[in-house]
């Protein structure tokens, strides 16, 4: 048995429950089942199971990013089921195992995810009542449940395993199951300790890149010169002098090395000779916003449309406009991608790091012509997973060398290929308009966004497309035109999404996707129509709110940050601090944030130190205070870096800052301080954390620096250099 299962959860796994499923090791060989175990979406026992010792175990298609959900969703189910929360684990995203509930994207973990299995949870507390009601003689409406127990009003007790024999709970998840009243939680809306930080500080959690399994090779791919360079040729003799090389495995343009030790796949992929044809056909990094203009519009999203925004600007007596940019970002995963590929026959299985194994799973039988069942994907956490970046990739080239050498392989990506492979956040350019009557009233707003179609789909593997291989891509950058609406109320109002044929880099989704984008230049235009009409920018949104929700945070938030008393910066000071504030209501229709950021601007060498953010958030239902709080700190320190240092750098061939001297990152120093005020409404659903702090931070930093000196930064990342010509642009005009 692998060591890196525990006993426990072996047990709870193959639990009676589910006593028809026997589970080997999960980190070992593909498990082998007497009968697969259910992994419907409308299925008790597909969410979880209690052993004979009473210890449950949960099963969910959301997994954890880093996020802290593994112990929020643990939460959830243990309140709902009244078991001791020592005794729940859960088993996440392991296509064999675990319902598909969907990505774990979009900050909806919680609010999907996490509703299903409270329902669930509900159902089997339901269900097991009624049992122990027959058992009992009594009405089920008698009895209770704690800790694992249930209790007769005479005292009378039943463990919750006794009720279970040895029969499946195969019951449909009822959504009329009662749900217990949050005023009797004992768990949800506790900060309980994160049940991963343990290991994670004394180096004993197992991170997808510490992964290992018997017999395993270890894999590496040699890169095209160019993005869409061919391979000419290869010189299998240039390696001859390393030993322990396995195999050269060639498949059109896809080329990888596969060795005993992974030490000699490394020397490999430096040492093969290699010929590649010349590509060049990348836009010119200085031109990238003209080459956004001029790429083809396929069609046009209208994401907003009241009243008659063109007839309002007409006969504006003032108007305004704007155009904002938003950098090409990389992923930059810390922990490069990591994955391990075996086949036991035509079954193959891949451990990955994916935050979609259900979807991985559909896009590796593609690539090899397998059907779904034969490919099991299995998670395991990442050292970095935000957004899709190249962990299904390396999933791809280690199934396509485990094929080749026929054993297990392990594929560790290395810095230049995280950096320069991974799918990237697309660029992103937005005009503004607004117009002002003659009351002073903002009468009209219109927006143009440049973002090339689609949405959160598949992305297509790398190796795959080097091999010529079909994984099912398509353009998908993600939910990009989430959040061009605004949730002010003026009278009219057009906003739209001019959907591009193509992106000079393949696409997916990073924190927050599109909804920082467009948010930033919402929140920062809105502070420029507010200071053009000498409006407090907390006293012109309180008035262009109807949302009473809305309201609320933003006052909470001008107590927190003591908005109101805030000293008046010195426009012409060597160093003057300012305040900027940005607020939003997550794609209109869940999380509302509001952020006030404090910063230091140097106004001779540009430099920009955050200093400060004030966040007030309102997710609805809390589940675990103290991981909403790490969720809202990790989008703060996060987004400053993007903001304020990130940006991609390529030629007219490929990526050229494949480490962090050309993609340089927050340091230590520079992460400022969050203060957090967290409002709690345990009456009403649960909704995400884990993007909408992060989609206020641009527009908050540039609402401060102009506070700070009056000038106005429309273009990320906020560099010094981009500071400096602000200000010489200021100074002279």
């Amino acid at each position: 048995m692998s060591a890196l299962i525990e006993r426990r959860a072996l047990l709870k796994a193959s639990g009676a429950l589910i006593i028809t499923f026997a589970l080997e090791p999960r980190f070992g060989r593909a498990a082998q089942t007497k009968a697969a175990k259910p992994v419907g979406l409308d299925s008790v026992d597909s969410y979880l199971a209690v052993d004979s010792d009473g210890l449950v175990t949960v099963y969910s298609g959301k997994v954890d990013l880093g996020t802290g959900v593994r112990t929020a969703l643990t939460q959830i189910v243990a309140e709902e089921l009244d078991v001791p929360f020592a005794s729940v684990t859960l088993v996440q995203g392991d296509t064999e195992l675990t319902p598909d509930q969907g990505v774990t994207y979009g900050s909806l973990s919680i609010q999907n995810g996490g509703v299903q299995l409270r329902q669930a949870a509900a159902t089997a507390r339901q269900t097991l009542l009624t049992i122990a009601a027959a058992r009992m003689k009594v009405a089920p409406e008698t009895l209770t449940i704690d800790s694992g127990t249930v209790i007769g009003a005479n005292q009378q007790r039943l463990p919750l395993q006794a009720l279970i024999g040895n029969q499946t709970l195969s019951v449909k998840v009822d959504k009329a199951a009662p749900l217990k009243n949050p005023d009797k939680f004992k768990l949800v809306g506790q900060s309980v300790q994160r049940l991963d930080i343990p290991g994670k500080v004394t180096g004993q959690f197992t991170f997808m890149q510490d992964f290992k399994v018997p017999g395993m090779y270890h894999g590496r791919v040699i890169r095209p010169a160019g993005m869409g360079a061919k391979l000419i040729s290869v010189d299998e003799s240039s390696i001859a002098g390393i030993p322990g090389i396995v195999k050269i495995v060639r498949l059109e343009n896809f080329l990888g090395v596969v060795a005993k030790t992974e030490w000699a796949a490394i020397k490999a992929m430096r040492q093969l000779a290699v010929v590649w044809s010349d590509w060049s056909e990348l836009p010119a990094s200085s031109e990238l916003w003209q080459h956004v203009r001029q790429t083809q519009v396929i069609k046009d999203d209208v994401t907003s449309n009241t009243g008659d925004s063109a007839g309002a600007l007409a006969s504006a007596r003032h108007r305004l406009q704007a155009t904002y940019d938003f950098a090409i970002h990389t992923h930059g995963s810390i922990g490069p991608s990591c994955a391990v590929a075996q086949f036991d026959g035509d079954r193959l299985t891949c451990w990955s790091a994916s935050q979609a194994t259900h979807n991985l799973r559909k896009q590796l039988a593609a690539m090899l012509a397998l059907k779904d069942e034969q490919v099991r994907c299995v998670y395991i956490d990442g050292a970095g997973c935000y957004g899709r970046n190249a962990h299904e990739d390396a999933a791809a080239d280690a199934a396509l060398l485990a094929r080749a050498v026929g054993a297990p392989v392990r594929v560790q990506w290395m810095r230049e290929d995280e950096h320069g492979w991974d799918p990237k956040g697309p660029p992103t350019l937005l005009d503004m308009r607004a117009g002002i009557d003659s009351r002073g009233k903002i009468s009209a707003w219109e927006s143009e966004l440049f973002i090339p179609d689609g949405a959160a789909g598949l992305v297509a593997l790398v190796g795959a497309d080097h091999a010529g291989l079909d994984s099912l891509g398509k353009l998908s950058p993600g939910g990009v035109i989430q959040d061009l609406a605004i949730p002010y109320a003026i009278e009219n109002v057009k906003t739209v999404a001019h959907r591009l044929a193509s992106t000079p880099f393949k696409p997916s989704w990073i924190r927050s996707p599109g909804r920082m984008q467009n948010s930033f230049a919402n929140e920062s235009f809105f502070d420029e129509i507010v200071a053009h009409l000498g409006m407090d920018p907390l006293a012109a949104r309180l008035e262009y709110l109807t949302d009473a929700r809305g309201k609320e945070l933003l006052e909470r938030l001008a107590v927190l940050s003591a908005w109101r008393t805030r000293p008046k910066p010195d426009w012409h000071a060597p160093k003057s601090t300012g305040w900027g504030l940005a607020y939003t209501k997550y794609e209109l229709v869940r999380t509302y944030v509001g952020v006030v950021c404090e910063a230091e601007v140097n106004r001779k060498s540009g430099e920009i130190a955050v200093k400060r953010f004030f966040v007030a958030h309102d997710c609805g239902q809390i589940i675990n205070p103290d991981g909403l709080r790490n969720q809202i700190e990790g989008n703060v320190v996060q987004t400053v870096s993007r903001v304020m240092k990130e940006e991609l750098q390529f030629s007219q061939s490929k990526v050229t800052s494949v480490n962090w001297a050309s993609y340089p990152i927050l340091q230590f120093p520079d992460v400022p301080k969050v203060v957090i005020d967290l409002i709690d409404r345990p009456h009403e659903v649960p909704w995400g954390a884990g993007e909408p702090t992060a989609a206020l931070i641009p527009g908050a930093i540039s609402n401060a620096v102009f506070n700070a000196i009056g000038v106005r930064l429309r273009s990320v990342p906020f560099t010094p250099p981009k500071v400096r010509a602000a200000i010489g642009h200021t100074d002279k005009g």
